[in-house]
């Protein structure tokens, strides 16, 4: 398995990437009411701010701060997927790798995180949720 390097600093900043394993699906703006629901429903149980966020049809991006003294990311965002995850039919193709481990072909199975270093990298995470859906074409500003 590979050893990630991942940075947990207690009440730290990130920024994610989180993306579905189709990404020509469109699943995440089809389903918004689901998402907001998982995200609002993990935030009970393990708070977090959300300084930023931009949902497009197959990725998100967020800038989240986490309390002081905890840095686990990862369950929250297992959590959120998870639970997107089982609201939604079964539909979509599965591999056989996914399929014996009775998995879901929802997400990609990892996200990408960055650890906010000083105030001109939390803008720069802050600009780019914004402009991303310029990016990608699908607004015009």
């Amino acid at each position: 398995m590979p050893n990630y390097r991942r940075a947990f600093v207690p009440g730290g900043c990130w920024f994610f990437t989180v993306t579905l394993l189709e990404r020509r699906n469109t699943l995440l703006v089809d389903h918004i009411a689901i998402l907001r629901d998982a995200v609002a429903r993990t935030r009970e149980r393990f708070p977090f701010e959300i300084d930023a966020v931009v949902v497009l049809p197959d990725h998100l991006h967020a800038v989240w701060t986490l309390p002081h003294g905890d840095a686990d990311f990862s369950t929250r965002w297992r959590l959120i997927k998870t639970r997107f995850a089982k609201e939604l039919p079964k539909a979509e193709r599965l591999s056989a790798v996914r399929a014996r481990r009775g998995e879901r072909g929802i997400w990609q199975r990892r996200f990408w995180e960055h650890l906010i270093r000083d105030e001109a990298d939390y803008v720069r995470h802050v600009e780019y949720c914004m402009i991303n859906p310029v990016k990608h074409g699908l607004v015009s500003r």
